[in-house]
């Protein structure tokens, strides 16, 4: 049973206790000796950390990934909190509760499912609707897409991430096609479906969220498509142009190349699919950063991916 969390843990404080070793690097002071630079977790966030003494002998026992057990002091290093480690030891992953490092959707992940299996209902297409029963009849996709998260970090990065943040997603998408004249909006909601499916394939997430090798070698986008052109193998007669814009919204949905996509959004419906990621994405990673903040304070601290500080509101 962990006896503190990362989200209280507090300058001054002495830590003992498990986490998951997220990342550890190698780098060297200016007299040429070893210290290692480390990120440990758990379901409550991050916190970075360094290891000065006996560096070789705590990198060679550990490695990314690992549930350890760490020793140490938490003080402030250029304004965030750093843990410097004493010891650092790994503990076997069946002695722990993954509960306690992975990070849940507060949504009741069935219901959500359920509506989203609502919303695919009210296609008139079809050969989407045929296209979807492929997918939500294979239970072993089923089960991993409700519980794959959507990120690592940035939105959604917890278990049941990916299914919220595609609901949300395609209830944005059902409401904006009937707002503009012209789009496709069973092409639009199956794109919003789609768009992030090879996630389930691109993280590994049982004990802690990180990539997988497929995941660092492809993308989800490549995943994405590969796994479309499986279950469009499926369906009888899937119209080829639509199977073209289908494959176009997933390549395309990151916007630009500068962010991941191998091509720009070159449709109506790949535009939008685009915006409302970005819009889903945007809002629920900035609540998470407001929700982890002081409560008494108006302004959020810097938020550096962002550029800026956030607005919370003045109280009562």
């Amino acid at each position: 049973m962990k006896s503190i969390f990362i989200k209280d843990i507090r300058a001054g404080d002495l830590v003992d206790d498990i986490f998951v070793l997220s990342e550890k690097t190698m780098a060297q002071k200016r007299d040429g000796s070893n210290f290692l630079n480390i990120t440990i977790s758990d379901k409550t966030g991050n916190i970075k950390g360094v290891i000065w003494d006996r560096v070789d002998e705590i990198s060679a026992g550990t490695a990314s990934g690992d549930f350890v057990q760490v020793q140490g002091a938490v003080s402030e290093y250029k304004g965030t909190l750093q843990l410097v480690v004493k010891n650092m030891t790994t503990i076997p992953a069946d002695s722990i509760n993954p509960s306690d490092f992975l990070p849940a959707t507060r949504r009741d992940i069935d219901k959500m499912f359920l509506r989203l299996l609502k919303i695919t209902a009210t296609m008139e297409a079809g050969h989407l609707k045929k296209l979807f029963e492929t997918f939500f009849n294979d239970m072993d996709f089923v089960r991993k897409f409700k519980n794959a998260p959507a990120a690592k970090k940035m939105h959604h990065a917890y278990i049941g991430g990916l299914l919220e943040h595609t609901l949300s997603m395609a209830l944005l998408a059902d409401r904006i096609a009937g707002h503009y004249s012209g789009v496709d909006r069973d092409l639009l909601i199956a794109g919003t479906i789609l768009h992030d499916i090879g996630k389930i394939r691109e993280f590994n997430y049982k004990y802690s969220i990180d990539y997988s090798d497929e995941g660092r070698l492809l993308s989800h986008i490549v995943i994405g498509i590969m796994m479309l052109d499986e279950k469009l193998k499926e369906v009888e007669d899937f119209p080829q142009d639509q199977a073209i814009l289908l494959r176009h919204m997933i390549v395309s949905h990151h916007g630009t190349r500068e962010f991941g996509s191998p091509e720009p959004p070159k449709t109506i419906e790949a535009v939008l699919l685009n915006y409302i990621d970005e819009i889903d994405a945007k809002v629920n990673g900035i609540r998470d950063f407001m929700a982890k903040e002081d409560p008494n304070e108006s302004w959020t601290s810097y938020h550096r991916l962002l550029g800026r500080h956030f607005f919370r509101g003045k109280g009562d």
